[in-house]
């Protein structure tokens, strides 16, 4: 009888390789029937180009994908001491996106040269390619969890044990130590007073409490409308269970959150005036581009860097240039996207660290 760890691995694997393999026959078959027009429905030409996309599966599987799960499956001391990236990711990337990205270069350059316009492949990129990938990356984020029972890891920030405020001392200020300096012999309010040697202590107004004064007082434009601290967060009740989240289900939305960009960059390469024009080169190079960042791991600090410098930028300059020759094909929404991530992340990043922004009275 199998173990729940070794039918994961069988299922993770059988996913991956799926996902592997069923692209690129899927768009050479389809390369196959755009020769076999353009060759006057020659059957050869369909099978000879089916029997490359075999031959090119076998070869990548038997020299390459495979020796690479041997060597993660027995955690050889390089790949154990990988951290900053993903060498599966890296793999399928060079063995299955480049080649799928590559073939539709290829289909467009094919029908402008013969000048027959009849497969623009608008659905395949975006529904199968990049669907692939984005499995590709949930399987590597998820691999590491149970997919049974609790998880082994924080579920949610509301979870997290707050600290608890058990013991309020009052915060001497500056003000109170000069007027005590002032007057010695006068006790001042809130301390204790000595009565024949006897040590007692005035009762204090609650509402004077100076422990909760501090507690309340609150700088100017402190609190905001949406802000954490502007109401307590409770998760008790019959409606509990609306605060329950889990990292596992959230990983599948990072991970389809993560390449929505990249999807509407494909998207717009689909389109027939973009797909049959000399914008289809840049447009696929930015995209495969921006699938680099699939490589870094998720918790990598260098995460952010690549998505400007890979995506955010490129991706600003190709849709402008995109929409001043043909139009809105993409929303307006998505370059300004680019340029407003660019320009955050110069700021926050590089800008606040010169002398001239250090200054945090000025906001």
């Amino acid at each position: 009888m199998l173990s729940g760890k070794t039918i994961k691995f069988i299922v993770y694997e059988g996913l991956q390789f799926a996902a592997l393999v069923v692209p690129i026959f899927v768009i050479m078959e389809r390369f196959a029937r755009l020769m076999r027009d353009m060759e006057g429905h020659s059957v050869t030409a369909y099978w000879l180009v089916v029997a490359v996309s075999i031959a090119y599966v076998t070869s990548v599987t038997l020299l390459v994908w495979v020796p690479l799960k041997y060597v993660i499956l027995k955690q050889r001391r390089f790949i154990t001491e990988i951290s900053q990236w993903r060498p599966t990711a890296l793999v399928y990337l060079i063995l299955c996106t480049f080649p799928c990205f590559a073939i539709l270069i290829a289909s467009s350059k094919v029908q402008v040269d013969k000048g027959i316009k009849r497969h623009h492949f608008s659905e395949l990129p975006v529904s199968l390619v990049l669907f692939s990938l984005i499995c590709v990356d949930i399987i590597e984020r998820i691999r590491p969890r149970r997919l049974m029972g609790k998880s082994d890891s924080l579920d949610s920030d509301l979870d997290m044990p707050s600290p608890v405020l058990t013991h309020l001392q009052q915060v001497t200020t500056v003000s109170s130590q000069l007027h005590a300096e002032q007057v010695p012999n006068s006790s001042t309010p809130n301390q204790p007073e000595a009565r024949n040697g006897s040590t007692t202590s005035r009762r204090q107004d609650p509402s004077d409490s100076p422990s909760r004064s501090t507690l309340n007082a609150r700088p100017p434009g402190a609190t905001y409308l949406y802000s954490s601290s502007s109401r307590p967060l409770t998760h008790s009740g019959p409606l509990r269970f609306l605060w329950k989240k889990d990292v596992r289900s959230e990983v599948f939305v990072e991970g389809f959150m993560f390449w929505l960009d990249t999807v509407e960059m494909v998207r717009v390469a689909g389109d027939p005036s973009v797909f049959y024009s000399a914008w289809v080169f840049p447009v696929y190079i930015v995209a495969f581009l921006s699938s680099l960042r699939v490589i870094i791991t998720p918790h990598s600090s260098l995460l952010s860097l690549a998505g400007v410098a890979l995506q955010d930028l490129p991706f600003f300059v190709i849709r402008v240039a995109l929409i001043g020759v043909f139009g809105f094909v993409t929303p307006l929404l998505y370059p300004l996207k680019n340029i407003l991530v660019s320009l955050t992340y110069i700021y926050f990043t590089w800008l606040t660290k010169l002398s001239v922004f250090k200054r945090q009275s000025m906001f």
